[in-house]
């Protein structure tokens, strides 16, 4: 017999003052998936194909960062807007342990992939009632390398064009890997609009400072159950960073994905989730 299909529901809940969005499906332990930095990202197109999988064993719960897919875009600050929205990484805590404080949540299984590993180093670190175990795939938080990648670049770089889409997305992803044209219009269309272009271009205007990342001694905070997962061929968050994370990180494991970039969720799918699903049940 098959199993029933997994429902997968659409809400909205106020996080700090912003309108955070976000998906939940399935029962128990709450696993809380954070989606990268991209242009074009949010939770649904990171996390679509392994919502089904872990939802049979978590209440996954994948909300959409301030700034990305259909939650708030704040005005960012400026010389004409000094009162407005700075997108920063402090930022992006702050608003992701709203979040979890909004939903009643603590000791939440936490996977984050690029700028969302990120958010969950600072809210583990600040708020570490928060996070129980942690799952960092592809994560930013480090300055490894020491400048953005030519594939990074690809986004940073971004122009708002399908063609420059398709360039973020074969950064983003090992050799081999084609799109296809529907995933490619969904992630144009997510930063079609005046809103989203402006908090792209302030989100990428921060990454190329730096603040995407921690000092080594900041990540060394760290004392949850860690899994480091990264793709072998990931140009963006490459294996000499995830190395540092498991040095940094006193309780961590690690998982490498051959054939795969920067995302194993999408890339290597059943892998992914079954590494997530094995790491969940190293419970003591």
């Amino acid at each position: 017999m098959q199993p029933a299909p997994i429902e997968i529901a659409a809400k909205t809940i106020d996080a700090g003052g912003i309108a955070t969005h976000y998906y939940e499906a399935g029962q128990g332990t709450p696993l809380v998936l954070v989606h990268g930095g991209g242009a074009g990202a949010d939770s649904w197109g990171n996390w679509k194909d392994c919502m089904p999988i872990l939802a049979r064993h978590f209440r996954v719960i994948a909300p959409d960062m301030i700034g990305f897919g259909k939650t708030d875009k704040p005005a960012p600050a400026s010389e004409d807007n000094p009162d407005g929205y700075v997108y920063d990484q402090p930022g992006r805590n702050r608003h992701m342990a709203d979040f979890l404080d909004a939903m009643g949540l603590s000791n939440v299984y936490y996977v984050g992939n690029s700028m969302g590993g990120a958010t969950g180093i600072g809210v583990a670190v600040e708020r570490p009632e928060l996070i129980g175990r942690m799952v960092l795939m592809g994560s930013a938080g480090l300055p490894i390398p020491p400048k953005p990648s030519p594939d990074l670049m690809h986004n940073l770089r971004y122009d708002f064009t399908m063609e420059g889409m398709r360039r973020v997305i074969g950064g983003l992803t090992a050799d081999g890997f084609v799109p296809t044209e529907e995933l490619v219009k969904y992630r144009y269309d997510l930063v079609d609009t005046p809103e989203a272009q402006a908090a792209l271009s302030a989100i990428n205007a921060e990454t190329r400072k730096g603040t995407l990342n921690y000092a080594e001694d900041y990540v060394a905070r760290i004392k949850q159950p860690v899994l480091v997962v990264n793709g072998k061929q990931d140009g963006v968050s490459i294996l000499p960073r995830a190395h540092k994370f498991l040095e940094l990180i006193e309780n961590s494991w690690g998982y490498i994905v051959p054939h795969c970039g920067h995302w194993a969720m999408i890339e290597a799918t059943q892998d992914f989730c079954t590494a997530v699903i094995g790491f969940a049940g190293k419970d003591a």
